[in-house]
């Protein structure tokens, strides 16, 4: 574990004279996603796993939880969706389901969560970037690419363990998986 936070001085900037709009929406949706993310592993725990799958779960969990916390200290800057009950529930359920099925079915559903998280954060740092000169919100994004190589790193854990070829009905719910992350980031930006 590493510790995950903004320098002090960058967040006394940060308060007196907060965040652009879009900055704002960029952590609003970051925070709806790292919570989204903490509940994924909270689902496949609430399975009782064993061995491999409980311990990737429980290490990733730990990582989560330590981007969630990260965003929650930055939460003067933006306010939170007004979606978090939904974003806990469809985590919980994105880690559940599939943990129902068994450890093959959580590797490939990690593997298209993290996909998507890793193009959307990629997408967030590029256009923040073109639009900051301020050194406190340079100091984000550089934290949110920290975050965005976590979610690689559990990306590739997820795809070396998933040992075989997911079927045609897992290949649909890692399209679904996909789908919705990215309906979600569309309405937590605003909501």
């Amino acid at each position: 574990m590493y510790p995950l936070r903004i320098d002090p001085k960058h967040k006394d900037s940060l308060a007196r004279t907060g965040v652009s709009r879009q900055f704002e929406q960029e952590l609003r949706c970051s925070h709806a996603g790292e919570t989204g993310a903490v509940w994924i592993y909270r689902g496949i725990l609430a399975t009782r796993p064993a061995g491999t799958l409980r311990a990737f779960a429980t290490e990733h969990l730990k990582t989560e939880q330590q981007h969630l916390h990260l965003f929650e200290s930055l939460r003067g800057c933006y306010r939170t969706s007004l979606l978090l009950p939904l974003w806990r529930m469809a985590g919980f359920l994105t880690g559940f389901i599939p943990a129902l099925a068994g450890k093959q079915a959580v590797f490939a559903t990690i593997e298209a969560v993290e996909t998507f998280v890793d193009l959307h954060y990629q997408g967030q740092i590029q256009a923040l970037n073109r639009r900051t000169q301020r050194e406190a919100e340079r100091a984000i994004l550089n934290l949110f690419e920290i975050c965005r190589l976590d979610e690689v790193a559990h990306r590739d854990e997820a795809t070396q363990q998933r040992t075989v070829t997911p079927p045609r009905r897992l290949i649909l719910w890692t399209t679904l998986v996909g789908a919705g992350s990215k309906g979600a980031v569309s309405l937590a930006r605003h909501l």
